[in-house]
């Protein structure tokens, strides 16, 4: 399977319009109640034990009955009280359900770790809404998995409480691997999880979703729709996603009688949580999407940079494939590849290769047989790896004036560089912003091709500029997307400009006015 297409999966968004045939819609609630031994199933020779079961957790807002959060433990060949072994939590993708059978986790248990594969509160067997990993509720979730897990008697224990445990899955199952090792911190004051290794997901959702406060209308809408089912999110949830792509602009509650997504959202990643003071400080092994257009480069970027300690990034390694969340892109084009040449490049394999090499390492003490710890690793369109200690923007090019056409216009592409050269993190621009319409609206991002006639954007995003009133010569900041690109010769780097974007559908200005930008300075992390 193309690894875009896995990715997809993962998260439970690209079978939105066929949930049925791909076998993600979710299964019947199960009965409450201790676990109940499967029989045991012979994987590659090796006997793995199955145990199915659901606990109990706490109630959903407004009623005293506790949720089942429901899961599937696979106990490896060997292991028993005098020869325990570290365990990995799995968990799924938004609309998503657990692995069930022993083949789904044989990778793992091939390779002597216990799996722990869970439904999340809202889906697969687990009752109870979704509450977007909400620590008051999927918080309590993990935490009750983990207590479960630290009473196991053949799952290597640090201590009382303490399992020995890392933890894979993407999207939403990047999620709660951020959620569960901060709530371990901020409820216990120590490290209970060992290791992390978190795909596709995020920093905040509030900024993946709508940044600069104008929504990602395409994944609104299927996230929306992924979760029917099951109805999975809370009724409100459902509500404040369609009046987002209604109306424009993300819910905050200000217009009378809509929802406030703002904060419904704020605690609901590791933003809060490092806000509230704590870091993580045990390895961790990211796997980000270039092409993500939902959860983007950056929202990575941004955990590494804030959410790990110091000593913890340099015992992680962050990895970035052609992949993700990936919409086509149409207005503006761009450039969708399917690859991950840095899992081939770190381990000469795929990324669950590059996974199992990381997990030994950090959870058996093993030889540290991979490198480039501490450095991003970052596909480029033409399937190959860039490898760089920061990706952080050294270069400045000034390139004029910037403007886009009115409302329904084309992208315009500004010259940037001509190649041979090296883009490898994040970018911005700075201008003077001129903008004659009330809620103005363009979207940037990097481009290359041999002209402007052809220019295509860098791996598919674009990141949006909105000026709620006008504006004369006013000094702005504009993101762009993080990308990884090798530019060769014969081509150049672009600036495109768009009035109009497919994933902001219904995102342009409110007003048609083109938006001008002068003084216009591209900071690139240029290698």
């Amino acid at each position: 399977m193309r690894r875009s297409t896995r990715a997809v999966l993962a998260a439970g968004l690209g079978t939105v319009l066929a949930a049925t045939s791909l076998g993600l819609v979710p299964a019947a609630p199960a009965a409450s109640g201790t676990a109940a031994p499967a029989a045991a199933a012979a994987t590659a020779g090796r006997a793995v034990e199955q145990t199915d079961g659901c606990l109990q957790s706490v109630p959903e807002p407004g009623t005293s009955e506790p949720v089942d959060i429901c899961y599937s433990v696979f106990k490896p060949a060997g292991a028993s009280k005098r020869r325990p072994v570290p365990l990995v939590f799995q968990s799924h993708g938004w609309g998503g359900s657990r692995w069930t059978t022993p083949e789904q986790a044989q990778r793992f248990t091939d390779a002597g770790y216990g799996v722990l594969s869970f439904d999340q509160r809202g889906f697969g067997e687990s009752g109870g809404k979704a509450h977007v990993e909400n620590p008051d509720f999927e918080g309590k979730d993990v935490r009750a998995l983990v207590e479960l897990v630290s009473e196991l008697p053949w799952v290597l224990q640090d201590g009382p409480g303490d399992p020995r445990i890392g933890a894979i899955g993407g999207s939403y199952g990047g999620g709660y691997q951020f959620l569960m090792a901060f709530e371990e911190i901020r409820a216990t004051g120590r490290q209970v999880v060992d290791a992390l290794v978190p795909e596709i997901t995020w920093h905040d959702l509030n900024e993946s979703l709508a940044p600069s406060d104008t929504v990602r209308t395409e994944w609104a809408l299927l996230l929306s729709a992924a979760s029917l089912p099951s109805q999975a999110l809370p009724e409100n949830v459902y509500k404040a996603l369609v009046e987002g792509a209604a109306l424009g602009t993300w819910p905050d509650g200000s217009v009378p009688g809509t929802e406030d997504m703002v904060a419904f959202m704020e605690k609901n990643g590791p933003k809060w949580q490092v806000a509230q003071g704590a870091r993580i400080d045990v390895p961790v092994l990211f796997g980000q999407g270039t092409t993500d257009t939902l959860f983007p480069l950056e929202q990575a970027i941004r955990n590494w940079d804030v959410a790990l300690t110091k000593r913890a990034r340099k015992r992680s390694i962050f990895t970035a494939y052609n992949g993700g969340h990936v919409l086509p892109a149409v207005l503006p084009s761009g450039i969708a590849v399917d690859g991950d040449p840095c899992a081939r490049k770190l381990a000469d394999g795929d990324f669950t290769d590059l996974t199992l090499r990381f997990l030994d390492r950090a959870l058996r003490g093993g030889p540290k047989t991979l490198t480039g710890y501490g450095r991003f690793h970052l596909a480029t369109p033409s399937d190959t790896c860039v490898t760089t200690r920061s990706v952080r923007p050294r270069t400045e090019v000034p390139i004029g004036p910037v403007a886009t056409t009115a409302t329904a216009g084309v992208p315009v592409a500004t010259e940037i560089a001509a190649g041979p050269l090296t883009i490898a993190g994040s970018s911005h621009l700075t201008a003077l912003a001129t903008t004659l319409g009330v809620d103005s609206r363009a979207f940037y991002g990097l481009a290359v091709g041999t002209s402007p006639a052809d220019a295509a954007l860098v791996q598919n995003n674009v990141l949006p500029f909105r000026a709620e009133l006008p504006l004369v010569g006013e000094e702005v900041r504009i993101d762009l997307p993080a990308v990884g690109v090798e530019v060769p010769e014969g081509q150049s780097l672009f600036l495109l400009a768009s009035p109009l974007s497919d994933t902001f559908v219904g995102m342009g200005s409110r007003t048609s006015a083109a938006v001008l930008l002068e003084d216009v300075v591209v900071h690139l992390p240029m290698r």
